[in-house]
Parts: structure tokens; C-alpha cells; sequence
């Protein structure tokens, strides 16, 4: 694919995009271009859920030890491995999405990530292939975590950047829509996985079944997104003089938004660790604490996944009406208080309170994760804003999300802290609230 570098001298009427937008593109090309934006998340986290959730299966047919926990926390340690990528990948397609458009980062990340996937599943396993077998999935991995560092925020930044005046709440919080779809479509292949085959043909060939499938949604995706425009934005919003002594997108995001950028990183601590400890370590962490089969597991993860969809544009939503900084204060608050209660009810393996509890969990991350991308793209100009946005918030994820389900695993098994988890995403939840009671509150203003 040729790329060749956005352009075009600013005028007067192109300075700001919000109410005041003065090209927009039709109906039906927003509509075509919103969804296309948004379901592209749906296989990033498919793929990342899909290896946190076989992530026991995958730990013993590449990491075999004879201590099980050990198998658990090297699958767990790769699972992290890949998230160390993601600030790369920020850099890469953010600076992509920043010199020649978001549908260009947009596609090649759908690309990479769906080659990626689908090898996943053909790969050899340690009793054939030796050492190779465990070299081949950490590089796998890498070269995903690199896809996503460019996938999450680039659609974010491109729905909140085509949103209808007064909608870039409901609007942007469908790239969140797009993750939550992803960790469903997970949750489903894996109860059906487990729910139709044995243990002993999910750990022979089973496991390799849902990353085989991501080819035809990988291949869905990008056939949508080659018909996704993005000129609008662009010629809405001209170029910025305050870059012209800038080369890169990077060098300008540090020098301009470099303090935006750390309150960004330290805002997003929080849900980064709540994320993947509740939708992806929990299916873990119910079937080896709580005593729950697997296939249950899966199943009440798949209903709290359910409530995080139906949430996530009515916070989007709320937030355009009282604002995005409330609903984020109100959010991290609840994460900061509960999770620790939430954790000690869900231990002792009741699957009522456990449901309940999941569903709360569901509630609140769903508030806060929603809220959040559209927050960001309120923070930073649009001539640095994927790449401002991609560093700080993969970052985070980096730091304290890929390895979430790793530390959680150590916490339970080598602490001998079965609650420690939840008490793990209360103190950075708490972080993050403190981060954004520093923020200003953009509703409502026109992006710059």
C-alpha cells in the first residue's frame, strides 16, 4: 500500500473540528467509516483474550514444567512480553496515523494482527518442535503486541475526530465497543471449545481452534476498513503552525503535550490493571482459586462481557451530558473501593456472588474505559494526537496491563493472596482517580 503524506495549507474555517466542522463527510460515509473504525478493535482483543484465556492450555503444550504454576506464569510472562511492544507500536502508527492518515495505520494494523493470529494457531508445540516451539510464540506475540500499540488508540482518535457535533462521547466510546466485542467473541470460542471437546482434545488441538477462526474475522475487517475515507478530517483540520519547527510527530508530541502525556499515562493505570485482571485472569484465577469449572467460567465471563457492551455507550453517552471528568471521577472511585470486597466474595466459589460480583466489576470498567479514549483525544492537538495518545496509553499497558495477569498469578500462588488481586487493582485505580482530578474538562470544546 503507497502512503503519501497528508498536506494541505490551513485556512480560517479549517482551524477547529467539533460544532463548527466545516467539511464533513456525508451520512452515509460517517456511518460506513464509524462502524469500520470501531469493529477493527473486535480482533485485537479477540486475540489477546483468546491467549489469556488458553493461556493454562498454552503454558503446558510450550512451557512444560513440572510445577504447573510455573507453566501458567511463563504463558502469562509472554502474554506480558507482548504488551512491551505496544509503546513501539504506539510510535510506529501513531507517527502513520499522524504524517498519512488513520485509515492507513488502521489497516496495517489489521493486517499484521490477522497474519499474526492465524500463525498462532498453526504453530508447532513444545513435544515436536523443541525450543523452537516457545521462540515461535514469543515472537508471534511480539510482532501482535506491536499491532495493537497502533490499533486501540488510532480508532479511537479516528472516531472521535468524525463524531457528530455533541456525540464524540457516544461516538468515541465504540472503539471501547470494538475491544468488549473482541473479549466476547473469546469468551464464546472458548466455552465452545471447552464446552464441546474434552480437556484432553482441547490440550492436543483444541486450543489452536479460535486462532485459526480470527483469519475470516481478520480478513472482514480489513476488506471494511479499505473503504473507510478519512480525508475529511484532515481537510477539517488543516495543518498546526505550532509543528512547523518539529520533524517528526514524536519529537512535537513530546515538546507540546509532553505534561498532557504523563497525566494521561498515570489516568489509564488503573483500568489498564482492571481490564485484563477481570476479562482476562479471572477465568483463570476462578477455575484454580474459586473451584469453578472452566467452561462455567467462561460462561459468566461472557455474561459480564455482555453487560460491559450495553454499558459502554451509555456512559459515552452521559458523558457528553455532565461531562467526561465525572464519570471518571465516579468510576475510578468505585474500582479504588471495591475491588478488594469484590475479590473476597468471588474466592469462595458461590456462582451467584460471583456473577454479581463480575457484573459490578463489568459496570464501573465499562464507565471508565469508555470515557477514557475520548478524554485523551481532548488532551492533545490533532498533529500529534495518535502518537501523544498511543505512547501514553501503551505505556500503561505495557507497565501495568500486559503484566497484570502475570502479577495476579504471582500475588495468588507464590503470596499465598488470594484476595491480592483485587486489592492490586484498587491502589492503581486510586492512582488514576487522583490523576484525573488534576485534569481540565474538555466537553463540549472543539478539537484543535
Amino acid at each position: 500500500m503507497k502512503l503519501a503524506p497528508l498536506g494541505g495549507a490551513p485556512s480560517p474555517e479549517h482551524g477547529r473540528i467539533g460544532a463548527e466542522m466545516s467539511v464533513a463527510p456525508a451520512p452515509s460515509l460517517r456511518s460506513r467509516s464509524v462502524i469500520a473504525g470501531a469493529i477493527g478493535n473486535m480482533l485485537e482483543w479477540y486475540d489477546f483474550a483468546t491467549y489469556g484465556y488458553f493461556s493454562a492450555v498454552i503454558g503446558r503444550n510450550f512451557f512444560p514444567s513440572d510445577s504447573p504454576a510455573t507453566s501458567l506464569l511463563s504463558a502469562f510472562a509472554v502474554f506480558a512480553a507482548a504488551f512491551f511492544m505496544r509503546p513501539i507500536g504506539g510510535v510506529v502508527f501513531g507517527h502513520i496515523g499522524d504524517r498519512y492518515g488513520r485509515k492507513s495505520a488502521l489497516l496495517l494494523s489489521a493486517g499484521l494482527m490477522t497474519v499474526s493470529t492465524f500463525a498462532m494457531g498453526c504453530l508447532p508445540t513444545h513435544a515436536s518442535a523443541g525450543l523452537l516451539a516457545p521462540v515461535l510464540v514469543v515472537l508471534l506475540r511480539l510482532g501482535q503486541g506491536l499491532s495493537v500499540g497502533g490499533e486501540y488508540t488510532s480508532s479511537a482518535v479516528f472516531l472521535s475526530e468524525t463524531a457528530e457535533p455533541g456525540r464524540r462521547g457516544l461516538t468515541g466510546s465504540l472503539a471501547c465497543i470494538g475491544a468488549a466485542g473482541g473479549i466476547l467473541l473469546g469468551s464464546i470460542a472458548g466455552a465452545l471449545v471447552t464446552g464441546l471437546l474434552t480437556p484432553e482434545e482441547v490440550d492436543a488441538w483444541g486450543w489452536r481452534l479460535p486462532f485459526l477462526a480470527g483469519i475470516a474475522l481478520g480478513a472482514f475487517i480489513v476488506v471494511l476498513r479499505r473503504h473507510m475515507d478519512d480525508r475529511h478530517i484532515d481537510e477539517a483540520l488543516g495543518s498546526d503552525p505550532a509543528l512547523a519547527d518539529h520533524r517528526s510527530p514524536l519529537r512535537a508530541a513530546i515538546a507540546i503535550d509532553g505534561p498532557a502525556m504523563a497525566r494521561a499515562f498515570a489516568m489509564n493505570l488503573g483500568i489498564a490493571c482492571a481490564f485484563y485482571v477481570v476479562f482476562v485472569y479471572l477465568v483463570t484465577y476462578l477455575h484454580t482459586v474459586a473451584s469453578i469449572p472452566q467452561h462455567t467460567a467462561f460462561l459468566i465471563n461472557a455474561l459480564a462481557m455482555v453487560t460491559q457492551a450495553v454499558c459502554i455507550p451509555i456512559a459515552g453517552a452521559l458523558s457528553d451530558r455532565i461531562g467526561r471528568k465525572l464519570v471518571l471521577i465516579l468510576t475510578a472511585a468505585g474500582l479504588a473501593l471495591l475491588s478488594w470486597p469484590l475479590f473476597a466474595l468471588m474466592a469462595g466459589g458461590q456462582v451467584v456472588l460471583i456473577v454479581v460480583c463480575q457484573i459490578i466489576f463489568a459496570v464501573l470498567v465499562a464507565g471508565y474505559a469508555s470515557v477514557i479514549p475520548i478524554a485523551f483525544v481532548e488532551m492533545f492537538r490533532h498533529r500529534t494526537r495518535c502518537t501523544a495518545l498511543a505512547i501514553s496509553f501503551n505505556a500503561s499497558m505495557a507497565l501495568v496491563g500486559g503484566t497484570a495477569p502475570m502479577a495476579a498469578t504471582w500475588i495468588v500462588h507464590h503470596l499465598q493472596f488470594t484476595t491480592g488481586p483485587g486489592l492490586y487493582v484498587a491502589l492503581l485505580s486510586a492512582i488514576s482517580l487522583a490523576a484525573v482530578l488534576t485534569m481540565r474538562d474538555r466537553t463540549g470544546e472543539a478539537l484543535t
